[in-house]
């Protein structure tokens, strides 16, 4: 197994480091990621000593995104979020509840986390509450109840029906048989001719 190598990361880089950080990696996430985009080289005293003033405004700029979010973490105490969707008579999404479905409802509501720090695991794809995990750090978590509910309750659909390809069948667009129309008239002089006694030969 190859070992990780040490890298002087140029830029900042989301849950691995900032600026004039020393990390050390795996050589794949070194040579197909950081170093061909630019984002980490191997560390050189004259490097590490030019990235001194922009790893101190780094530092700051940290420091403040990380009291603004521990104060949002603090505000999503038992927050509750409802979406409402269209679903099948066994609860089942048509479609699917995603990260970036979550993301909009929060920001609504006035919690703006982005979509990355959703930890979805997999889309939601039936009605029910869920207990979606929010996490920006490893120590700054939280999680948030999820309900989505029904769009009509599920005892007040009607049966529904699928194609052989199971495409949703519209009953709205079926076309109904129309019977055979009778005019009154026919119907009257046919009435009044099985009425009338048959006429003697004699």
């Amino acid at each position: 197994m190859a070992k990780n190598i040490e890298l002087l990361l140029l830029s900042n880089v989301e849950n691995l480091g900032i600026v004039g950080d020393i990390v050390k990696v795996k050589p794949g996430y070194a040579r197909n990621f950081l170093v061909p985009h630019g984002f980490a080289e191997p560390p050189t005293p004259r490097m590490i000593e030019s990235l001194k003033e922009e790893r101190v405004k780094a530092e700051k700029e940290m420091n403040i995104l990380r009291s603004a979010r521990e104060e949002l973490l603090g505000r999503m105490e038992d927050v509750r979020v409802t979406l409402v969707r269209s679903c099948n008579d066994q609860g089942v999404l048509y479609g699917s509840v995603t990260q970036r479905d979550i993301a909009d409802a929060l920001q609504e509501g006035g919690f703006d986390v982005g979509t990355r720090s959703i930890r979805l695991a997999a889309p939601i794809r039936r009605i029910g509450e869920y207990e979606i995990p929010i996490q920006f750090d490893k120590d700054l978590r939280t999680e948030i109840s999820m309900i989505i509910e029904p769009d009509q309750p599920l005892e007040e659909r009607e049966e529904m029906e699928f194609d052989n390809e199971g495409n949703l069948i519209d009953k709205s667009r079926r076309v109904k048989k129309k019977r055979p129309e009778t005019h009154p008239e026919e119907g009257a002089e046919d009435a009044e001719a099985e009425a009338q006694p048959a006429e003697s030969d004699a």
